[in-house]
């Protein structure tokens, strides 16, 4: 280590109520999500080494590096350190037990019937977990209810460093402790001790792609039968989520459905989406 990087980590980087304060309206302004005042120790947790590691000596030389970066590199950068992408297998099952009573009436819609395929989106989509589940829900039904239908699964995040880990499909055997016994045999092959990876035949049902959810357009083609958002929100401002939700239903075929995470809510009178049971909606 050179005298310079040991100066540099030695040294005490603190971050001021108007440091935190630019910080937080950059990444609300950008990717919605908000940062309460009682977020300023995770914010120097997260970025102080990348911080020094930049030789910059304070919050305020790193903000204006970023607000002067052209490329929007940094900006990434900053959004996957500040990000909390916790996900597991299989969770808030209900959703995947019930989404086995709805396949069949998603096949009914004119446009599945129309087209011959069936459309999903993760958004949100961490290190894979959700839209791997989801994979393997559908693809034990191909065979059967989905025999002949075209099933497409579009899996986004905004992170960079876990949309490489979803595409790499490698999981710790304690991060797959909720998969039945049956998958695991059937989707997984063991990668070294106490590790699994995600067979090329699941993989392939899944487009892995970098998405900032607050972007004025989405670059579909296309609608989406189903769509999953769950536990996203719960970072974003009421008018946030509601300018997402209303993206959302742009982006559904009518009939098709929205799932958010149960500790998330859209009320039962939404103008434009049916309740049907906690965390899950209809349009139209």
């Amino acid at each position: 280590m050179t005298l310079e990087n040991s100066r540099l980590t030695q040294h005490k980087l603190d971050l001021s109520d108007r440091e935190f304060q630019l910080i937080a309206s950059l990444i609300d302004n950008t990717f919605g999500i908000h940062l309460e005042k009682n977020k300023k120790s995770l914010v120097i947790s997260r970025l102080r080494n990348l911080i020094l590691k930049k030789g910059f000596l304070s919050f305020r030389e790193y903000y204006d590096f970023i607000r002067a970066d052209s490329t929007g590199i940094e900006l990434l950068t900053l959004v996957d350190k500040i990000s909390t992408n916790h996900s597991f297998f299989f969770r808030e099952i209900e959703h995947f037990n019930l989404l086995k009573q709805i396949i069949p009436k998603l096949l009914r819609l004119p446009s599945v019937r129309s087209s011959g395929q069936l459309k999903f989106w993760s958004a949100g989509c961490a290190a894979g977990e959700e839209p791997y589940t989801l994979a393997m829900i559908l693809s034990e039904m191909k065979d059967t209810v989905l025999k002949g239908v075209d099933v497409k699964i579009l899996a986004t995040d905004i992170s960079r460093s876990v949309l490489e880990d979803a595409g790499r499909g490698r999981y710790a055997l304690e991060k797959l402790r909720l998969v039945p016994k049956y998958y695991l045999t059937r989707y997984f092959e063991p990668a070294g001790e106490d590790t699994f990876v995600v067979k090329d035949s699941l993989k392939s049902m899944i487009l892995f792609k970098s998405l900032n959810l607050m972007r004025d357009k989405y670059p579909f083609k296309g609608k989406f039968d189903l769509i999953f958002c769950r536990n996203v929100m719960i970072y974003f401002t009421g008018d946030t989520r509601e300018t997402l939700v209303q993206k959302f239903i742009t982006s559904l075929n009518r009939g098709g459905y929205l799932f958010i995470g149960h500790s998330e809510t859209l009320g039962r009178n939404h103008p434009e989406l049916n309740y049907i049971e906690p965390a899950v909606y209809r349009y139209g």
